[in-house]
């Protein structure tokens, strides 16, 4: 097992596999009385008393997104039913044995997370991550977190470790978690293929500023995943996240120290939405980049978009995906001002959508699970039924409106193939409209793909839609003039692409012309 004690009064330990040695620090000139030092001190003045083979090594931690706590948190709902049981596939997500401490944490921060902002559930990442490695391959990790000295703390302090995916390969067994900064002191979690979280509870304390930590298993295999995950071998960069959760008191006056407000909690949840509610395929094509198709410029939605763009787009039944440029975007806060005449059409559109989009849920496989996710944007919307609504409110309901009309445009078309009868063989052959998926940008995230139809099939003649042009060479050809170009079945209209580009400026809206195939014919 890896171990690695760290005290307040200039004391190392430093434990692997049942052996210790203990490295005193010595005072540095100038520290102050009762601080503790830093993990950046302590590590150089521990680097000059270990063997001269040792290195110490910074980790690099993969890099959190906006979205990371309310995707923890999300997590946290869905892990547990309507009536406080846990899921089974809750249980395999936070490693949760069959009795687990644990669940009582879970269901406490579900509970919490829960509540229409995401309750009052806070989180630091360590401000320093060093791995120190020893001449025998002995090493330890050093992890340094300033919890903020907070009369609203709650004392309520629960280390969690994520993955960056879930945990696979096979192996499935317990790891055992030792500290003094742990209640109790010893913790297990149950690892198997799913696995992305695990809570380890933590002392009602605000002194521990380092958490020592033991890691162990049974399993030589799972150790070596244990350390595959925590130092990715020689590349130094973790695919394991931690985090100290805790919970604050409730006081509107209090600004969250991760900066959590209703446009990040509804663009996450619009984000996760999107993605379970929307086909993500991967056509064996390099993806399309925005920057080579044709478009005027785009439109910022803001306090400043005319009447008369919002009324086009809110009715507009074209094709809209959304793009969350990069992984690491800043969450700005949008707004709209709209007439009460506008607000109106945006709130019938709202509601027509909703119903419509939960009927065509409910027969998808997860289906409740979406519908769940559009209930909570619906909540967090906060767009009132009659009262005039704010401009933060009428942008997230904008942005739902559009979300709802792009789920449905890809869902119902399914829907009614699945119900349909088979199409007879002599339509096939016929010049007719097809579905031909291509693959979007990696930051497009509703969705990855887009329909954007072909023609295909012969042109016999007569033909519904076609051309002068068409039907005289058609003439032409059959009259024994065989080197001609017979007609092509080709798209006759069109349809544009719409984009929702959220990034760190603001949120552009794209529109690409032409870009959807809407009817065939021949030419």
């Amino acid at each position: 097992s890896m171990s690695l004690y760290v005290f307040h009064r200039g004391l190392i330990m430093l434990c692997w596999m049942g052996c210790c040695c203990c490295v005193v620090l010595p005072d540095s000139p100038g520290s102050q009385p009762g601080r503790p030092a830093s993990t950046k001190e302590a590590g150089e003045r521990s680097l000059t008393l270990l063997p001269t083979r040792s290195t110490l090594a910074s980790l690099v931690l993969p890099k959190s997104t906006a979205c990371f706590l309310e995707d923890v948190l999300a997590a946290m709902r869905e892990a547990l039913e309507d009536d406080g049981q846990l899921t089974p596939g809750g249980a395999t997500l936070f490693g949760m044995c069959a009795a687990s401490g644990s669940l009582a944490v879970l269901m406490d921060l579900a509970k919490d997370a829960k509540r229409k902002l995401g309750g009052t559930v806070e989180l630091l990442h360590p401000t320093e991550v060093f791995l120190v490695e020893e001449e025998d391959d002995r090493e330890a990790v050093i992890l340094d977190f300033h919890i903020p000295q907070s009369p609203l703390l709650q004392h309520k302090f629960v280390l969690l470790l994520a993955l960056e995916s879930p945990f696979s390969g096979g192996d499935s067994d317990q790891i055992t978690f030792t500290s003094q900064s742990l209640l109790p002191n010893t913790q297990v979690v149950c690892m198997s293929d799913g696995t992305q979280y695990v809570l380890l509870t933590g002392q009602a304390s605000m002194e521990h500023q380092r958490w020592m930590l033991s890691i162990d298993s049974k399993s030589p295999n799972m150790k070596k995943r244990m350390k595959e995950l925590l130092t990715d071998g020689n590349t130094r960069r973790s695919n394991v996240t931690p985090v100290l959760l805790f919970s604050l008191e409730e006081d509107i006056r209090f600004v969250p120290l991760s900066g959590l407000s209703q446009p990040i909690s509804f663009l996450c949840e619009l984000r996760r939405f999107l993605s379970d509610s929307l086909p993500h395929k991967s056509p064996h094509v390099p993806p399309l980049r925005r920057e080579s198709l044709q478009a005027p410029p785009p439109i910022s939605l803001d306090l400043s978009s005319s009447e008369s763009v919002l009324a086009e787009l809110i009715n507009s039944s074209a094709p809209t995906v959304f793009s969350f440029t990069g992984s690491t975007y800043h969450v700005h806060r949008g707004e709209l001002a709209m007439p009460p005449g506008l607000l109106d059409e945006l709130r019938h559109g709202l509601e027509q959508n909703l119903l419509q989009i939960r009927e065509v849920l409910r027969d998808k496989d997860n289906g409740q699970r979406s519908i769940k996710r559009l209930q909570r944007l619906w909540e967090l919307c906060a767009f009132p039924k009659v009262d005039p609504a704010s401009g933060e409110s009428q942008y997230c309901a904008f942005l739902l409106l559009k979300a709802m009309k792009t789920v449905g445009r890809e869902m119902l078309p399914q829907l009614r193939a699945t119900r349909a009868e088979p199409r007879p063989t002599a339509r096939e052959a016929t010049c007719r409209l097809r579905s031909l998926t291509v693959s979007l940008e990696r930051f497009v995230v509703g969705p990855n793909t887009a329909n954007i139809n072909n023609c295909h099939g012969r042109c016999a003649f007569p033909l519904e839609k076609t051309v002068n042009h068409a039907v005289l060479l058609n003439a032409h050809i059959e009259s024994g003039n065989v080197h001609e170009r017979s007609p092509c079945c080709v798209p006759f209209a069109y349809e544009s692409l719409e984009v929702v580009d959220l990034n760190e400026h603001g949120t552009l809206f794209f529109t690409h012309p032409d870009m959807v195939a809407k009817e065939c014919g021949c030419r």
